[in-house]
C-alpha cells in the first residue's frame, strides 16, 4: 500500500491536514480548485524570478490557503524567507496574485511564516537535491548529503528515490536510499512526502522523498 497511494492523502484526518481550507458549492468546486493552483504557481514563479538563493533552494515548505466570502488568506511557510519578508516584496507579490486571479472583489492577505529545521521538510530537501543534480553532482553524493541535513533536523527516518537517466546513462533506472525507519503503512506515523521533477541536460529526473517525523 505504501507504493500505491500518496502518503499524505492516506493520512488525511489522522496525522495530516488539508493545505486548502474553504467551503464551496459543488458547481463552484472546480473553479476554487483551479484558483488555488493559480495562487500557488504565481507565488512559486515570483520567488524563482526575484529571490536569488544559494543552491537553487526556494525554501517553500508548503502554502496554506484559507478562503472566506470577502477574504483570501495565504500563509507561506518558508525555511529561508530572506528578502521576501520585506513589506515591499510582499505588496508586490499580492499585486501579482490579484492580477492572476482577475478578482478585485475580495481582499488578499499574504503572510510569511518561518519554519524551524527547514531541511526536515521534504519539499525543501527535494529542491536541494534537484540543485545538486543540475550542477552535475553525483546522485549518491547528493542523496548522502541530503540524509546528513535531515539527521541534523532530528527526524527519525528518510527515504529518497531518484528515477530517470541518472548520471546520463542510456537506460533510465531507479535508485533509492533509506536511513532509519519509514513506516509507510502505519496511519498513526507522521510521514511527510513530496515528489519533485528536475530538468537536466540528459532529461527529466523524478525525485521522491519520504520523511518519518514522529509516531502518535
Amino acid at each position: 500500500m505504501g507504493q500505491k497511494i500518496n502518503p499524505l492523502g492516506f493520512r488525511l484526518g489522522a496525522t495530516q491536514g488539508h493545505h486548502s481550507l474553504w467551503f464551496a458549492q459543488p458547481k463552484n468546486y472546480s473553479e476554487n480548485l483551479q484558483e488555488d493552483q493559480k495562487i500557488r504557481n504565481c507565488i512559486k514563479n515570483y520567488i524563482q524570478k526575484n529571490i536569488k538563493m544559494s543552491s537553487s533552494v526556494e525554501g517553500i515548505a508548503w502554502i496554506e490557503i484559507q478562503k472566506r466570502i470577502d477574504l483570501i488568506q495565504v500563509i507561506i511557510y518558508m525555511g529561508f524567507p530572506k528578502l521576501l519578508i520585506e513589506p515591499r516584496k510582499i505588496e508586490e507579490l499580492e499585486i501579482n496574485v490579484k492580477k492572476e486571479l482577475n478578482s478585485m472583489n475580495r481582499k488578499l492577505n499574504i503572510a510569511i511564516t518561518r519554519i524551524a529545521n527547514p531541511y526536515g521538510h521534504p519539499n525543501i530537501l527535494a529542491e536541494f537535491v534537484a540543485g545538486q543534480l543540475k550542477n552535475r553532482v553525483s546522485f549518491r553524493k547528493a542523496m548522502k548529503k541530503a540524509i546528513e541535513l535531515t539527521e541534523q533536523a532530528g527526524t527519525k527516518g528518510i527515504q529518497i528515490q531518484i528515477a530517470g537517466r541518472i548520471d546520463g546513462k542510456e537506460i533510465a533506472r531507479v535508485e533509492w536510499i533509506r536511513e532509519g525507519r519509514v513506516p509507510l503503512q502505519t496511519i498513526r506515523a507522521k510521514v511527510d512526502y513530496c515528489s519533485h521533477t528536475v530538468g537536466t541536460i540528459y532529461g527529466v529526473l523524478g525525485i521522491k522523498i519520504w520523511i518519518f517525523i514522529e509516531e502518535d
